[in-house]
């Protein structure tokens, strides 16, 4: 399951909404909308880092002028939603007659699914 792509600056946990790539005979860097798939030599790159990119010197920057969208939902993003609502609806296995004269523990476990939670319903 893929999770959001992520900002390629070393420590920030942002989403990526802009890749850069650069154009090396140019001597220039382009920080456009987020590509489709991640490719080498580009770098995915949040908010803030796109819009204050700086180059070396010589080099110029070309930069989209519009707003930097998040990325829509992808489809793993759907079929893992699909599949945890599945499995929340699963009636539970039948438990033998000396289990259900157990009480129940105050706090049920959440389930994880991958960056998905399913959350119990409370049983009061």
């Amino acid at each position: 399951m893929r999770s959001t792509r992520r900002c390629s600056r070393n420590g920030c946990p942002r989403q990526a909404v802009a890749t850069l790539t650069y154009v090396y005979n140019e001597s220039t860097a382009v920080v456009g909308p987020l590509a489709a798939f991640a490719e080498p030599h580009t770098y995915d790159l949040c908010e803030p880092h796109a819009r204050n990119l700086t180059a070396p010197r010589g080099w110029n920057v070309v930069r989209h002028e519009g707003e930097f969208d998040p990325p829509p939902p992808s489809t793993d993003d759907l079929v893992a939603l699909a599949e945890a609502v599945r499995e929340a609806a699963r009636p539970a296995p039948p438990r033998p007659p000396d289990e259900q004269r157990q009480q129940q523990p105050p706090n049920p476990q959440t389930g994880r699914r991958g960056h998905l939670r399913v959350i119990p319903p409370n049983h009061h």
